[in-house]
């Protein structure tokens, strides 16, 4: 039989997805599932989206420019510059999703066998990208005692080698919901222009900011444009995450012309998700102020439902719609597996995703679960009750 690559075999699972199987014979069995696992909002996407769809008059389905619509990412830079940060379209690049954009920084700005500096719990995929690009991911560790608040500076000094390229931060933070501060991203920007990095700034959650606190762009800095690659999307901010589309964003010319050439060997992005997402950057002030009331009652609802279950512990998220639980379990990979395949209450389970995927440290995580807040409440609430009898039931629970 021929070979599987070594690359192949080096790509991480998804911790999000790789239950699926499980979640699906539960289904099978009649059982109500409650997703936890992914970021897939329930929140209505904007209707201006679902029209531009809905009323397309083209008659070809054409590829766009490598680079994405003009129109789209003139538009885009509009609604960039509304919230200050300041590129025009040719500073824009349209990719399949966030993630293209992750893989299309990576690719353009680091060798294989070279690092990126990433906060750990980090966004899993990151992991498989720069497996994919044969980068080597370092990890600070940040814990669930201080919030996930961005380890101390020192601690990225210690892991800078001559090998080092970029820090990857996502801000606000997937899988935490860590929200990174002014101070704490200029002082970011310091060791990345003090020893020349880049730095890559995921940010799909920007409008998901809660009790008062406002978005800081790691594109605001000043005296770091040829630095900072932003990557964005859509997905969250309009619940499109089916549409695949998102972006890259820099002021350095030669880290776009790079993209560029892997844009062209893909040839384009998608266009339905082009013509939606163009349309969504019409959406009305009040589709986000409902989202955001809605998450933040959601968010208020569970950690304070979760820090009531005997031996869990749930940081306040600062934004996104994600916290990182601990729960007094041996193995939650072991643990999420078991309440899909083994436990039911009332017909039905939860799933989520153990933490363990969201560290690069071995052994890390292994009593945390990534919980997305992206139910209505009602189902929060059911889904919470089922987790507290899953926690009783669990052959495998630690005494707290």
């Amino acid at each position: 039989m021929p070979g599987i690559s070594t690359k192949g075999k080096a790509m991480p699972a998804s911790p999000i997805r790789k239950l699926v199987p499980f979640s699906e014979e539960a289904k099978r069995k009649g059982r109500k599932v409650y997703h936890l696992n992914i970021g897939q909002p329930d929140i209505k996407t904007p209707d201006v989206a679902l029209n531009a769809i809905k009323n397309l008059k083209d008659e070809v389905i054409e590829y766009s420019h490598s680079a994405g619509n003009e129109s789209y990412r003139r538009k885009l830079a509009q609604y960039y510059q509304g919230i200050n940060i300041n590129v025009d379209h040719t500073e824009i690049m349209v990719t399949t999703g966030g993630s293209e954009a992750i893989s299309f920084a990576l690719m353009s700005t680091v060798n294989p066998g070279e690092e990126v500096i990433v906060p750990e719990p980090f966004y899993a995929n990151y992991n498989g990208f720069s497996t994919a690009a044969g980068v080597k991911v370092v990890p600070i560790t940040s814990g669930i005692d201080s919030g996930f608040a961005l380890p101390p500076i020192k601690e990225f000094e210690k892991v800078i080698t001559p090998k080092t390229r970029a820090i990857i931060i996502c801000n606000p933070n997937n899988p935490t919901g860590y929200l990174y501060s002014e101070e704490e991203l200029r002082q970011l920007g310091e060791i990345v222009k003090k020893h020349d990095l880049y730095l890559f700034s995921d940010e799909v959650y920007r409008e998901f900011c809660y009790d008062g606190h406002a978005h800081f762009s790691a594109m605001y800095m000043e005296g770091l444009e040829e630095h900072v690659i932003m990557m964005d999307s859509v997905s969250k901010r309009y619940s499109m995450c089916g549409a695949r589309v998102g972006a890259l964003v820099t002021k350095n010319r030669a880290v776009l012309d790079t993209a560029m050439k892997f844009a062209q060997a893909r040839l384009s992005p998608p266009s339905f998700g082009q013509i939606a997402g163009e349309a969504a950057l019409e959406t009305p002030d009040i589709y986000f102020e409902e989202v955001y009331n809605e998450y933040m009652e959601r968010r208020d609802y569970l950690v304070d439902a979760l820090n009531k279950l005997p031996g869990v512990k749930c940081p306040t998220p600062g934004g996104a719609f994600y916290t990182v639980v601990h729960l007094p379990v041996d193995d939650t990979d072991i643990f999420s597996e078991w309440i899909l395949s083994e436990f039911e209450y009332n017909n039905q389970t939860v799933m989520m995703a153990p933490a363990s995927g969201f560290y690069s440290t071995p052994g890390l995580g292994k009593q945390e679960v990534r919980i997305a807040y992206v139910l209505k409440k009602e189902d929060l609430e059911k889904a919470v009750e089922t987790l507290g009898e899953a926690l009783k039931a669990y052959p495998g629970r630690l005494n707290s």
